[in-house]
């Protein structure tokens, strides 16, 4: 059998050992096969899951997909999990009820993401713009530090301004003779990933801390939770498992907070931190929100939900943020 291996950055073809090199990877034909729906509900069933308590399951595996609700169904696994064996009291109801959570917590957390993200493009585009005295600064290399960052940059904005179909971006080239909109309308039709590195690349420190202010935050610590919020939009935009996910990427948190925070230490690559950080700029943005009044609701609804394993602590609603 030939396995193919990469070597120092080469691949090679090899039967047995790659000698005398540093690094070896291994790599496998993929052999698994496609299986139907009712294929898979035997061996699901064949495994100790039981789907007796799910009408039309065959439907649902249908209409979700099995490798989306795998990812439901692995917490019920036993240990070890790579023997694909569930526990004695998994049934697909379990796992369903697991899935409808999840997706009403990702619509819970864009709604406020939405907010947050309007508020951040004007934030960006009001105190810059008053502060430069210019309307067109986000087209202007002087007003950044980075010179290949910022033309990165406004080669994205260039196909974002090509691609639009937004009247007013329209309406602009038809009927004036800069060569880039205004930075509000700029703002408009950038992904908010790209803003963030805008606002990162902006060489006056005084605009930078001025905008992290206005949100009750230090520079570094606005930029990191920027990007914790598009990593977690982006989530939510293409349905991907949220509550009880690991971000690799780690969060900066407050050490002299401005306002309500955490007293305790909480895991920052878990769910529970992602809604500390929303619930911090809702709260800001639009004071009388109900924003926990929901996520209470929607835990009550799915009590069996493990909240340990999306990182919430014992006390959280104990703690300054969540008090008020």
């Amino acid at each position: 059998m030939i396995f193919t291996y990469l070597c120092n950055t080469r691949t090679r073809q090899a039967s047995s050992q790659c000698l005398n090199r540093r690094v070896v990877f291994l790599y496998m034909r993929y052999t698994k096969q496609y299986s139907s729906p009712s294929e898979l509900l035997v061996i699901l069933e064949n495994r100790g899951l039981d789907c007796s308590d799910t009408e039309n399951a065959e439907h649902i595996l249908r209409s979700i997909g099995y490798y989306r609700l795998s990812g439901y169904l692995y917490p019920f696994l036993k240990a070890p999990k790579s023997e694909h064996i569930y526990k004695s009291d998994s049934t697909l109801g379990k796992a369903l009820s697991l899935y409808e959570f999840d997706r009403e917590l990702r619509l819970l957390l864009f709604n406020q993401i939405e907010r947050i993200e309007i508020a951040v493009r004007s934030a960006i585009t009001n105190i810059a713009c008053e502060e430069t005295e210019d309307v067109f600064w986000m087209s202007k290399p002087e007003y950044f530090a980075n010179s290949d960052k910022f033309n990165k940059t406004i080669q994205l904005v260039d196909k974002e301004i090509q691609a639009s179909r937004e009247d007013f971006i329209l309406h602009f080239k038809e009927s004036y003779e800069e060569p880039y909109p205004p930075s509000w309308m700029i703002a408009e039709i950038i992904p908010l990933g790209t803003l963030t590195r805008v606002y990162e690349n902006i060489s006056s420190n005084q605009i930078r801390k001025k905008i992290a202010r206005y949100f009750g935050l230090s520079v570094p610590v606005f930029i990191s939770w920027m990007t914790i919020i598009t990593l977690t939009r982006n989530s939510c935009c293409h349905h991907a498992r949220l509550w009880n996910r690991s971000l690799s990427l780690r969060a900066l948190t407050m050490t002299r907070p401005l306002r309500p925070w955490l007293e305790d230490d909480v895991q920052q690559g878990r769910v529970f931190f992602t809604l500390c950080i929303l619930k911090h700029f809702i709260d800001i943005i639009r004071p009388d929100n109900d924003f926990k009044q929901n996520l209470l609701v929607l835990l009550e609804k799915y009590p069996m939900i493990d909240t340990q394993a999306m990182g919430f602590v014992d006390n959280w609603l104990e703690q300054p943020l969540w008090e008020c």
